[in-house]
């Protein structure tokens, strides 16, 4: 993890604060614009139960997916699926999901498609595009144009350990890449289950090394210190 974190703070290339966008083809470092993903029909399934804490890897399935917005994530084995992504590292899984495109585009910026890609167990928060939206073009445009401020609050976003959503919620706070922005606090569980106050549009996504949260705002670091 201490890997993840000197990259993501050192990166030069300009940056754009999109996490995990998914609908973006194109991809910022190798496989990233390459690997294709299809959700299954499965993906609006409720969470299945393993014991009060959850998978002890954080490791999910397509039928423990849950949330509203799930249902948006294109079905079979089409790009952007459940089935398509969930062979795929978590950047390149991304990559092609329609409710991360803002949030890939910055991955790339940033040249982290690579460093995410290459980590063994995390949980990405990731926030959808109209999180993004709401930030407004004039401040998107600004963090796109400073890495140094935008690698923080990327790093924000990603936990170190891979939780499912029964692990998060018995942890009931998790301490992220970013050290300095303090716990993200998790309230709640199931479809109640909230990120810093943000809420869970689609989560416990399946990747090949991380369980994903796609959540409906922008985390702030600092905002529970």
């Amino acid at each position: 993890m201490n890997k993840l974190r000197v990259v993501g703070v050192g990166i030069t290339a300009a940056a754009v604060l999109t996490l995990t966008a998914c609908g973006s083809g194109s991809g910022s470092s190798n496989n990233a614009s390459s690997s294709s993903m299809a959700p299954s029909s499965s993906m609006s399934a409720p969470m299945t139960s393993a014991g009060a804490t959850g998978s002890p890897d954080g490791v999910t399935t397509n039928a423990d997916v849950f949330g509203p917005a799930c249902s948006q994530l294109p079905q079979g084995s089409a790009p952007g699926s459940l089935d398509s992504m969930g062979p795929q590292p978590v950047a390149s899984a991304a990559s092609t999901n329609p409710l991360l495109t803002k949030l890939v585009a910055a991955v790339k910026a940033t040249n982290l498609v690579d460093t995410l890609n290459s980590q063994e167990a995390i949980t990405v928060f990731a926030p959808a595009d109209p999180a993004f939206a709401a930030l407004g073009d004039a401040k998107f445009n600004e963090l796109a144009g400073k890495p140094a401020e935008l690698a923080p609050i990327l790093q924000y976003h990603v936990v170190g350990k891979r939780y499912d959503a029964k692990g998060l919620a018995a942890a009931g706070s998790v301490d992220t890449l970013n050290t300095a922005g303090g716990p993200v606090k998790i309230e709640g569980s199931g479809d109640n289950m909230t990120i810093n106050g943000a809420k869970i549009l689609c989560g416990n996504i399946p990747t090949k090394n991380a369980t994903v949260f796609v959540i409906d705002k922008v985390l702030t670091p600092g905002t529970n210190k």
